[in-house]
């Protein structure tokens, strides 16, 4: 085994029927959030959002009772952030106290590191049409990744829903 871990990154672009303002603000009011965070059938029933640079946002997303139907918390601390172009933010796995654990201790897949650095970055494509690019970085395992670029997928289907 080599002393440098393989890191394998989610990388998503995804084209809204949106202004850039609209999809800005999709990230940032705590009732957009909570209409779109969670994969497919989980709902998202807490986000305390304070957008701003040191800012932490606490989300929640529930899953659905065919999957044990617990909460599952994240905190996202934002680093940077340039309005209407690009916001960087740590994504740490926390209980409902923003208290940070490792998320191999709720079943997620090995790999998916205690915290992943995202970075999201927004084209005015002109037309009220937005392109979003999502990178995450540091898993260490090909199925930690494709887990989160699926969950990821699908969160930004339930965005795309919120533009409709």
């Amino acid at each position: 085994m080599s002393s440098e871990t393989k890191k394998h990154n989610v990388f998503v672009t995804r084209v809204f029927d949106a202004p850039v303002e609209r999809v800005w603000k999709a990230w940032s009011d705590p009732k957009d959030v909570m209409q779109w965070w969670g994969p497919t059938d989980f709902t998202c029933p807490l986000a305390e959002m304070d957008f701003r640079e040191g800012g932490v946002s606490l989300v929640c997303m529930r899953a659905p009772e065919e999957y044990g139907g617990q909460d599952l918390y994240n905190t996202w601390t934002y680093k940077k952030i340039v309005p209407m172009q690009r916001f960087e933010y740590l994504l740490n796995f926390t209980d409902k106290d923003g208290k940070s654990f490792d998320p191999a201790e709720m079943g997620f897949p090995a790999g998916v590191p205690r915290e992943v650095l995202n970075v999201n970055t927004f084209k005015d494509l002109g037309n009220g049409k937005t392109e979003l690019t999502i990178t995450e970085y540091g898993y260490t395992s090909e199925e930690a990744r494709d887990t989160s670029k699926a969950g990821l997928d699908q969160c930004l289907d339930k965005m795309a829903a919120l533009f409709a």
